[in-house]
């Protein structure tokens, strides 16, 4: 099934996993599915590394898993910067032998150690691409705090405009943590005559090494409260998992009783977190 269907029915749950970096470790990733196929999500989302087939292949399998062990529809990240129209044209091959039909359409980040190519620049230029012969469901990722090489946020609606514009039917947005710089993104796309749904990606912080590992990632700012958490706890490992826990739940229950049309949740393949996840907002959602 197609992802943009689900929002003409109905607000969405959906998750996060990446592929495990090693073939072997493929199958722990299943304590994880059994705790988010619980809440019935409308979609699990693969992630895909840049550079390289074999983590493409990963993602593939684990797809499939998704979609043949568990009966949840995956959405499959493919990223573009690195590949040629005739890797693409593989990889797309591959996805509809496999009945895959959703994939998030991404530039993907630049890597010191693989050479861009010449074909694909921009997510856009990947969707038009894949739009003329194929029969996908194409998401794209926004940010809420611009990218990180954007040069402003009117820039950055131009952009995502033309990711629009070429094909994209639903929109998955950076992690943030302050809800309320999400509000005003979404009417600012609004604004923009981006009138598809807008989906806020939502991540619990747990511990003191992903925060440092998150920040210059997302550049997503933190909001006085939850930086009074980081510094009340960041010492008192099970402290800050439950504090964290707990800010991310507020997020997510103010973001459905603000009639947000869905949730996309970064799980960071951890059962423990989404678990609690699921446990927290089982009624609610």
């Amino acid at each position: 099934m197609k992802v943009s269907q689900v929002y003409k029915k109905k607000r969405s749950l959906s998750f996060e996993i990446f592929p495990p970096k090693k073939d072997a470790e493929l199958e722990s990733i299943d304590e994880t599915l059994e705790v988010l196929s619980e809440l019935h999500p409308d979609f699990i989302s693969v992630t895909f590394g840049a550079g390289g087939s074999s983590n493409c292949n990963r993602t593939i399998e684990l797809a499939k898993k998704i979609k043949y062990e568990y009966g949840i529809e995956p959405v499959v990240h493919l990223t573009c910067l690195h590949y040629d129209k005739k890797e693409i044209d593989e990889f797309a091959n591959v996805l509809k032998s496999e009945g895959i039909e959703n994939i998030l359409a991404l530039r993907g980040d630049s890597n010191p150690n693989v050479p861009a190519k010449d074909d694909f620049r921009h997510s856009s230029d990947l969707i038009s691409y894949l739009k003329k012969d194929n029969d996908f469901c194409f998401l794209g990722a926004c940010y809420p705090e611009c990218h990180p090489e954007s040069q402003g946020m009117v820039s950055e609606m131009k952009s995502l405009k033309k990711k629009v514009d070429a094909g994209a039917e639903v929109l998955l947005s950076q992690l943030f943590f302050d809800n309320e710089i999400f509000y005003r993104f979404h009417e600012d796309c609004r604004i923009a005559d981006i009138d598809i749904p807008v989906i806020p990606g939502v991540m619990p912080v747990i511990n003191a090494a992903q925060i440092k590992r998150i920040v210059p990632m997302c550049h997503a700012s933190f909001p006085r409260r939850f930086e009074q958490i980081i510094s009340r706890y960041e010492d008192n490992k099970d402290a800050l998992f439950d504090a964290g826990m707990a800010y991310c739940l507020s997020q997510i229950i103010d973001l459905l009783v603000s009639d947000t049309e869905g949730i996309h949740l970064y799980t960071m393949n951890n059962p423990l977190v989404a678990r609690k996840i699921c446990e927290g907002i089982r009624n609610i959602i």
